[in-house]
């Protein structure tokens, strides 16, 4: 054997018990294939950007959309609040149609509540807001009671308060507009560091008017004619035992 052979046989047997990885000479095979790697994630990225801002607008318009609000009648018939129906054609829609009679027990109460029920922080714009709502006439002779008899200056010196419970509220049989009301109300008194509570049983008459639809009167209806009157003996017990009227009444 040659001195050559023999050094090509150890180069040989050397270049066997070498590790695998120095055995890579093409170093630039791995580069590529490193690169070829990043080029796919990046493609890859890059179709994963319109899916992203698709899930993004789609998410917004969700959620700038109005939460469904569904309206039950008193015949039991639902509806969706803001949908356009049937319904948005009909007298109503132009100010033509009459308060059904939720509408008007609603006005009552609103009118009984700001009326009768009052503080010396509130008591001025609660009668104000009462008075509002009544007839030109009716509203002037009330006024002038209040102004007359000095009744906002002696709740505030007395540090008045009226605490107002409506017991029932019914229209009569006689006229759908009329509508009669018991009620508790409890008033303290505050004189001299003394507070005194006087708890009324209270009857209502209030007669209500009709007019037309309007921006400034939404309902179309005022209060024409209003009375109250105490009520005494058994049938004082027989309201005081009696539950508060509900909202839905």
């Amino acid at each position: 054997m040659t001195q050559n052979e023999a050094s090509d046989e150890v180069k040989q047997t050397a270049k066997a018990e070498a590790p695998e990885k120095l055995r890579y000479t093409r170093y630039y095979e791995h580069d590529g294939a490193l690169r070829a790697y990043a080029n796919r994630a990046m493609l890859l990225a890059f179709l994963c950007v319109p899916s992203t801002l698709v899930a993004l607008a789609f998410a917004i318009y969700v959620r700038i959309q109005p939460p469904t609000v569904i309206r039950v009648n008193e015949k039991g018939e639902a509806s969706v609040v803001g949908k356009a129906t049937q319904a948005t054609n009909t007298p109503q829609g132009n100010g033509n149609s009459e308060a059904n009679e939720f509408e008007r027990k609603a006005f009552v109460r609103l009118f009984l509540d700001k009326y009768q029920g009052f503080s010396p922080d509130t008591v001025n714009r609660n009668w104000a807001e009462a008075l509002n709502m009544m007839s030109v006439d009716l509203r002037r002779t009330t006024f002038d009671a209040i102004d007359k008899n000095n009744l906002v200056g002696q709740i505030e010196d007395d540090q008045t308060r009226s605490e107002f419970e409506l017991k029932s509220l019914e229209p009569t049989k006689e006229d759908p507009l009329t509508f009669l009301a018991f009620a508790v109300r409890r008033v303290h008194h505050v004189h001299d560091h003394r507070e005194n509570v006087d708890q009324l049983v209270e009857e209502y008459h209030v007669r209500l008017a009709l007019e037309k639809r309007s921006e400034h009167n939404p309902s179309g209806l005022f209060v024409a004619e209003y009375w109250e009157q105490t009520i005494d003996g058994e049938r004082r017990n027989s309201i005081l035992a009696q539950t508060p009227a509900t909202s839905s009444q």
